[in-house]
């Protein structure tokens, strides 16, 4: 689709950006940083959020390894469709990810509206909070397109790399170098 190319575009010029071999973020990412603005989205979600429950959202900031360094999740008792909402941020361009309530869950987050996971209002509130912070929120089916970057996740021949990190050649995805475990 035509209002893709742009986010696409954004995957590969991110994709080449200089970094260390191991991927999990570019050279210049500040990670002290990072830590302020997923602790400020934390405030603002909680301040969206809290209704019967003070403080509900919590902010998973242990991450390593990966090329996400923090997760946010919603938990049920907070939301209007009494389901989990998850965010990702990435470290990469300032990428962020809606999950209701896996990454596995739904295509995307109208198939998560549709399917009763996620209601309107909740996305409405996650992407106007993320946006008014500077993420860029990625559509989660765009992230399940298959990897064809310029790093080792595109070898199509076994590589210790891969094996070492239980990607299967063919397998990568974009959200395997955006926001999952490396």
């Amino acid at each position: 689709m035509d209002e893709d190319r742009p986010i696409i575009e954004l995957f590969h010029a991110l994709d080449r950006l200089p970094g260390p071999e191991h991927l999990e973020f570019p050279d210049g990412f500040d990670l002290a940083q990072a830590r302020m603005r997923a602790l400020l989205l934390r405030k603002r979600l909680n301040d969206v959020f809290s209704r019967e429950h003070q403080n509900p959202v919590r902010l998973d900031d242990r991450i390593q390894d990966a090329s996400y360094y923090f997760a946010l999740r919603i938990p049920p008792r907070a939301t209007e469709a009494g389901e989990w909402i998850c965010v990702r941020l990435s470290n990469y361009g300032d990428l962020a990810v809606i999950l209701a309530p896996r990454p596995d869950s739904h295509p995307d987050l109208d198939a998560a509206v549709a399917a009763g996971a996620l209601s309107e209002g909740d996305r409405k509130r996650v992407e106007t909070t993320l946006t008014d912070l500077g993420y860029r929120v990625v559509p989660p089916r765009l992230l399940h397109r298959p990897y064809d970057g310029v790093t080792w996740l595109a070898d199509s021949e076994t590589d210790e790399r891969m094996a070492a990190h239980s990607v299967q050649p063919g397998e990568a995805t974009w959200w395997t170098r955006f926001f999952e475990y490396l």
